[in-house]
Parts: structure tokens; C-alpha cells; sequence
């Protein structure tokens, strides 16, 4: 699930299914975005360090994985397909 700025920027309506090849990882997930949608590179991640780029977060299970190391695998739940791999626009304020 992508935040709605994103989907329209990608022209995506809804959720993205995506295959990925094991071991399942955020790496690899957001690599596979950004091939199938290239118009979305550099804006979940930047494009030349891969980090996570500020106010974007990644939640899966109901886990905040936005500092786990991005090769880590992620839930087997999320790999197979049953549970959602979050991306989620981050609000600021005071």
C-alpha cells in the first residue's frame, strides 16, 4: 500500500501486488516498485543511498520497520502475500 500522492504520481488505483524473489526484504520490495513504477524512484527512498527519505515510513504486522536493516527479511505473512507491506507518509507538526 502505497500513500495517495504516490498512487497518483504513479497512476496506481489501490493496492500494488508485486513479485518479489526470496528472501522477501525491504530492499528488494522497494527495488521491484521502482522498476515497475519508475517514476517513483528517489521519492520512497533516495535514489543514489537508498535510505528512506525523511516523513516516509514502512510498516508490516503492525510493526514500525522504518530502522530495521533493509535486507533483513521481512514477515512471512508479508512475503506470501496475505499481509500488507505499508508505506505511509509521515505528518509533522508542532
Amino acid at each position: 500500500m502505497l500513500p495517495g500522492p504516490l498512487r497518483l504520481l504513479a497512476k496506481i488505483d489501490g493496492e500494488v501486488e508485486l513479485e518479489v524473489a526470496a528472501p522477501v526484504t525491504q530492499r528488494r520490495l522497494l527495488e521491484e516498485l521502482e522498476r515497475r513504477y519508475p517514476v517513483l524512484l528517489g521519492t520512497v527512498r533516495d535514489a543514489q543511498t537508498g535510505k528512506r527519505r525523511d516523513f516516509i515510513r514502512f510498516f508490516a504486522e503492525g510493526q514500525d520497520l522504518s530502522h530495521k536493516p533493509p535486507d533483513d527479511p521481512l514477515p512471512e505473512s508479508v512475503a506470501a502475500g496475505r499481509e500488507p507491506y505499508l508505506v505511509v507518509g509521515a505528518i509533522a507538526g508542532g
